[in-house]
């Protein structure tokens, strides 16, 4: 059932593009100003493919964008989709894996995450080394779809550590705050209570957010290759006195947009 909507929805895309990607990029809250600036070879909007799930979040526009980066055929995800919004965890994973299916190998996936670790501050940029993914259903839960990958996918490496330490690398060479870390998901919509946010730290968690580690896992077990990355909007809740928004984390993503959208072109022009 879930390759055969997820085969539908490939039909769909096919009949309006034959673009085939070679990247695919998921842009976080408030991180959306990079599909604005770069040159649109094809775009199509969630609400036009059959079965796919439409992004309600604040700051997703909620389309896909094709373009070419550095001579990289790209697809950009401007907005994601989230568990929270109420659909099963196959949907908040499908348009991953009609990235991969469509060709693309790679993944960058981005979000806006709330610092977990007390050293963080508002605006640095965290590169994920692996996540916490415990407190959300796995999108591999159910029978396998043999047609994606195996039924016990290895997570030794998620987040390819070749790609890490060289958006690590790129970031500290243009004097970005750059940090590395464990991002760890929760359900949302509400955001975490400060014991959430102790509880997430003393597992591992630098960084705690809404999205991301189910994407990362499809992708995996697709045998995508993923690099992560975290725009800090926020202390978690407990590390500050300040109340906790929506329209907080979209303020810091569009503050933060310049030097983000020139590390992810930056890495896109030296990964291969």
């Amino acid at each position: 059932m879930i390759y055969e909507k997820l085969e539908k929805a490939y039909k769909n895309i096919r009949e309006k593009t034959d673009f085939e990607p070679e990247l695919a990029i998921v842009l976080g809250s408030g991180l959306g100003k990079l599909a604005d600036q770069v040159e649109m070879i094809d775009e199509i909007s969630y609400k036009d493919i059959e079965g796919f799930p439409v992004s309600t979040a604040p700051g997703h526009k909620g389309r896909f964008i094709f373009t070419e980066i550095h001579g990289v055929k790209t697809v950009i995800m401007q907005g994601r989709v989230h568990y929270y919004e109420g659909y099963p965890m196959s949907d908040v994973v499908l348009p991953t894996r009609l990235m991969g299916m469509m060709g693309a190998k790679t993944l960058i996936v981005t979000n806006a995450a709330g610092g977990a670790n007390p050293e963080f501050n508002v605006g640095d940029l965290m590169v994920i080394r692996d996540h916490i993914a415990q407190f959300v259903p796995s999108p591999l839960i159910g029978q396998n779809v043999e047609q994606l990958g195996v039924r016990f996918p290895d997570m030794t490496e998620v987040y390819k550590k070749e790609y890490s330490d060289l958006i690590t690398k790129i970031g500290k060479e243009k004097g970005f705050n750059m940090r590395e870390g464990v991002y760890c998901q929760f359900t949302g919509p509400a955001y975490e209570t400060p014991t959430e946010v102790k509880m997430a730290a003393l597992l591992g968690a630098d960084a705690v957010g809404m999205s991301t580690t189910v994407e990362s896992t499809a992708a995996r077990h697709m045998g995508m290759e993923v690099c992560g990355i975290s725009l800090i909007t926020n202390k978690a809740a407990g590390l500050s006195d300040e109340l906790l928004s929506e329209q907080e984390v979209i303020d810091a993503g569009e503050a933060a947009s310049e030097y983000f959208i020139d590390l992810v072109l930056e890495f896109v022009r030296q990964y291969k």
